[in-house]
Order: C-alpha cells, then structure tokens, then sequence
C-alpha cells in the first residue's frame, strides 16, 4: 500500500443527522413541553368528583406523558446537533404538502359535524398518511377507518362521551 491510497474502512461510519431534523425535532419537543403544562393545569384544575374515576383521570397522565417525550426529543436533539451535518435543499413541492395538511385539518374541523367523528377521522388520516407518502392508499384508508372506529367505540360507547355522530349515526 503506498501513501497515496486511500485506508479502507471496514466498520460503517453512523449516519449524522441533518441538523434542521434535528432543529424541527427540538422545536416539536418544546411545543409538547408547553403543550404538557397546559394539559397538566388544565387537569389539575377539573372539579373533584364522587366517582371512583374523576374527570382527570385521564388527562393527567396524558399530560405527563406528553412532557415526558417532549422533554426527551429535546435533550436528544440537543446532544444530536453538535454532530449534525448541513441540510440538504428541501424537497420539491413541500409547502404545497404542508398547504395541503392544513386544508386537510381545516375540512376535518368543518365536515366533524356533518358527517360525524368516524368518517371525518377516517378521512383525516387516510389524506395525511398518503400526504405524507404512505406506500398503500388503501390501506390507509382501512387503517384509518378501523382506528377511527375504534376509539368512536371506545368513547362512544364504552367510556360514554359523546362524540359527533353523522348521518350513518356513527
């Protein structure tokens, strides 16, 4: 081997982060910190109950949920972005993705009441998870359509919180 040859590497060099992945994680963990004090104030905050379960029951461990991972995404990208390579150029028609999220989420919040929790939900996830480039559409909108049923299931029916029913009367 002479000295103008490059060295080998047999062990595989780990994969650097981009440091504005790491940057948006920061920002999503900060904004479920604050998210999770708020939930935490909101709950604390619920009238006490003569039931065996009060109304914050649920939640209260949410929200500490939600801080506790906030809190780890922002730790984590806090060690990861001394080591984080450059970004890349952004993908082509982003905005027009994230333009399409918020159209998404809006039609969501103006159909709920219209066609109720389930169909709405179903949608909602379907057109987000092919947004966001899931592989097979209609398995998304299975997903989306069984998920959504049964947490209509789970609170409709099982817990007792009404939620919107739609023509179909569910």
């Amino acid at each position: 081997m002479t000295a103008t040859e490059p060295v080998e590497q047999t062990g595989a060099e780990p994969e650097r982060p981009e440091r504005r992945t790491v940057l948006a994680s920061a920002a999503f963990g900060g904004l479920m910190l604050v998210a999770a004090v708020c939930v935490v104030v909101d709950a604390v905050r619920l009238p006490e109950t003569s039931g065996v379960v009060g109304p914050a029951a649920v939640p209260l461990p949410i929200g500490v949920l939600l801080g506790a991972v906030g809190a780890t995404l922002v730790v984590r990208a806090r060690l990861q972005l001394r080591d984080a390579a450059p970004g890349e150029t952004r993908p082509a028609h982003g905005g027009l993705r994230v333009a399409a999220m918020v159209a998404t989420l809006v039609a969501f919040a103006v159909l709920l009441p219209v066609l109720g929790y389930v169909v709405s939900s179903a949608a909602l996830f379907a057109v987000t998870a092919i947004l966001l480039g899931a592989p097979r559409p209609a398995q998304m909108i299975a997903y989306g359509w069984a998920l959504s049923a049964l947490v209509f299931l789970t609170f409709d029916r099982l817990i007792g919180l009404t939620l919107p029913t739609g023509p179909w009367g569910f």
